[in-house]
């Protein structure tokens, strides 16, 4: 008691004593390396661009991958209803165990028989696709380690990476050969501290799809170096009449994969942030890895509960019939695209076999004011109010690439004014020479 009669004076004297001086003389407020090192090129990128549409022409966004952002493609009766039936009963209110609520794995296990395979305890539910990948890269790599990544690619494998130290090292992908891995490149990428190699098939941005052979030649080389597999695989069921897609994790039975995917494109719901990894292990090689998997997954106390009870339903019930509708839609907007494109001057579009995008190459030396594919961008949206992201955000430059789920009438006045921009500004072979004559001239007369 008597302590307690005495706490007032105790903290009155305690309160009276000067101050501790202060060991800093001013705020400096650091940030984590991890944070410095984290940035986004196509951001940097199109931030750095001088976009300004010619007030007279709408603007035509073919540069947003969100398939849901003109209004014209939305999800199916099915999977609205799944949700609200979750929202009604209460049932996703509440938090789930970091790699998911047990039956929304099974739901997701049954959906991806066709990897092989797979049961509930190989799934762990993500916050979307990205976060899947951001998971299998910061489990397997660190800093002084380094992936394989796709040039042109996902400029978000680089984002993620990057903020961990670990350096991304880029294979080609080729357009004459539609757009496949330059195979010899890829081997020689290879050394001690590779962690993982990216494959994205089908592919953004290229929308290339990969033969079975052509997968089973980078199968082989990831087994032959040990090197495991992150295969970004969203667009596994967009793939246009022609094309087969083949499952990385069905073509070794040594190769380790984590398969990246998820609800977004397809089901058309990328708000919902729902994704997931597929762990396809080759006797247990990835012991480790599931544990590692398991300790990230707890950083952010799993994925979205009530979209989480919505995917059995969802995955069950939404019918094939709405999903051919989609990749319908999507193949004939490619076609339409590309046979238009192809006529214009200065343009080659290459042909998607799936996704939803389309790469256009630019013949820039029939282009000779615009230095780079930025500048061809930047004039094109202040002529035409036409966007569309250029190669350097993909890290390829001289293209540009465009996004096919807009409103086909879009396409066609996209397509339009294309032709009616490239037709102003493309220089033929002797008009060139002319200029650079003219040019000639006038540093001779400087003389």
């Amino acid at each position: 008691m008597k302590d307690l009669v005495d706490l007032p004076a105790t903290l009155h004297q305690l309160n009276n004593q000067r101050p501790i001086k202060s060991k800093r003389n001013r705020w400096n407020v650091a940030i984590s390396e991890f944070a410095r090192l984290t940035h986004n090129p196509i951001r940097a990128i199109v931030e750095g661009l001088n976009i300004q549409p010619n007030p007279s022409k709408p603007l035509i966004a073919l540069s947003i991958g969100d398939p849901t952002t003109f209004g014209n493609l939305k999800p199916s009766q099915e999977t609205v209803d799944a949700v609200r039936q979750a929202l009604e009963d209460g049932s996703g209110n509440g938090y789930a165990p970091a790699n998911g609520h047990l039956e929304a794995r099974e739901a997701v296990a049954r959906y991806v028989q066709h990897q092989g395979p797979v049961t509930a305890a190989d799934v762990i539910l993500c916050s979307g696709c990205s976060s899947a990948l951001d998971l299998c890269i910061s489990v397997l790599g660190g800093p002084g380690r380094n992936i394989l990544v796709p040039k042109p690619g996902f400029s978000i494998y680089r984002t993620l990476a990057e903020g961990f130290g670990i350096e991304c090292r880029t294979y080609d992908l080729l357009p004459e050969r539609n757009w496949e891995a330059d195979l010899v490149q890829l081997e020689q990428l290879i050394d001690e501290q590779t962690c993982a190699l990216v494959v994205t098939n089908p592919g953004n941005p290229c929308g290339s799809v990969f033969p079975r052979a052509h997968l089973e030649a980078i199968v082989d080389i990831a087994e032959r170096h040990f090197v495991p597999i992150i295969a970004d695989e969203i667009y596994e069921h967009f793939v246009f009449p022609g094309q087969e897609f083949h499952a990385v994790s069905t073509l070794s039975q040594r190769v380790p994969v984590l398969s990246c995917g998820g609800l977004t494109k397809r089901f058309l719901v990328p708000g919902w942030r729902m994704g997931w990894i597929i762990v396809h292990d080759r006797d247990g090689v990835f012991g480790e890895v599931r544990r590692g998997l398991a300790n990230l997954s707890v950083r952010i106390l799993g994925s979205n509960t009530l979209v989480q009870r919505a995917l059995p339903a969802i995955l069950d019930n939404t019918p094939n019939d709405f999903f051919d509708d989609l990749v319908a839609t999507l193949h004939r907007h490619a076609e339409l695209a590309y046979k238009g494109i192809k006529q214009i001057r200065g343009l080659n579009p290459i042909m998607p076999g799936g996704a939803m995008y389309m790469m256009v190459g630019i013949d820039v030396e029939h282009f000779p004011e615009f230095e780079t594919d930025l500048r061809f961008v930047e004039a094109l949206v202040a002529e035409q109010s036409v966007f569309c992201l250029p190669g350097q955000c993909f890290e390829y430059p001289n293209y540009f690439r465009l996004v096919l789920t807009v409103p086909e009438e879009m396409i066609v006045e996209a397509v339009k004014r294309l032709e009616e921009f490239c037709e102003q500004h493309y220089k033929l072979d002797n008009d060139l020479l002319l200029q650079q004559q003219n040019g000639l001239l006038n540093q001779m007369t400087q003389l």
